[in-house]
């Protein structure tokens, strides 16, 4: 057992969404994607002993006697949900570095110093390359910002790139289910229900059980709440 501020796992930040869930069951590579879209409830180190050694965990608040969330291999069916939580992550920056030669060992030589000063990167998209050159955009936790843009610039001059930008205010948004696994249109009904909210994206990743977006911080709630009354997860 796990005790904690909040009675269980819930399918938004309860704060957030005032109509969200708590799961009666989660999944332990569920509830490793929701962490890595921001959830906080647990460490991701914790939930991946625990899967290690096949060691549920009963995740329940430390005020009261209810029944919280268990966190194991596998849920029951009637508990599968094609999206089972909706996560957010509002400490993100992106930095892109611009007219990358596009030949073989160019993104080592951005990112191995990156990784031997500690500082993780997040999403990466590549844009399709003009006359040997290429974009190429990543995100940091806004609090590396500083530190990892002076890395990249002295990078970026020793690969010849021609200019390197970086911004920060951004948000990940991110969608989490075992059940997304085969089935088409969950994308198509995520990026639908941001735009009808006027919520432009900026960058994509996914995962076999997760999709992140990147958007503006200011409109990340806002997002949050859209995508959850989207894939039907608001409490009747």
């Amino acid at each position: 057992e796990i005790y904690t501020d909040v009675d269980g796992i819930y399918s938004a930040d309860p704060r957030v969404v005032h109509r969200a869930r708590k799961l009666t069951h989660i999944q332990y590579d569920e509830m490793l994607e929701l962490a890595a879209g921001g959830a906080q409830v647990l460490h991701p180190r914790a939930v991946e002993i625990a899967e290690l050694y096949g060691v549920p965990i009963h995740v329940r608040s430390s005020f009261n006697d209810r029944v919280g969330t268990m966190i194991v291999g596998q849920v029951p069916m009637e508990d599968r949900q094609r999206v089972r939580g909706i996560a957010q992550e509002k400490n993100v920056a992106k930095i892109t570095v611009l007219g990358v030669k596009d030949r073989p060992g160019v993104a080592a030589s951005i990112f191995e110093p990156l990784g031997a000063a500690g500082i993780s990167v997040d999403v990466i998209v590549q844009n399709v390359g003009h006359s040997g050159r290429t974009d190429l955009t990543f995100s940091v936790a806004e609090s590396d910002l500083k530190a990892a843009e002076k890395l990249v610039r002295a990078a970026a001059k020793k690969v010849a790139a021609r200019r390197v930008s970086s911004a920060g205010g951004i948000a990940k948004l991110s969608i989490v289910g075992t059940g997304m696994l085969g089935m088409p249109g969950i994308a198509g009904r995520m990026f639908r229900a941001l735009a009808e909210a006027g919520i432009n994206i900026e960058m994509i990743s996914t995962s076999e059980i997760r999709i992140t977006c990147l958007v503006s911080r200011d409109q990340v709630e806002k997002g949050v709440r859209v995508l959850h009354k989207a894939f039907d997860l608001d409490v009747e």
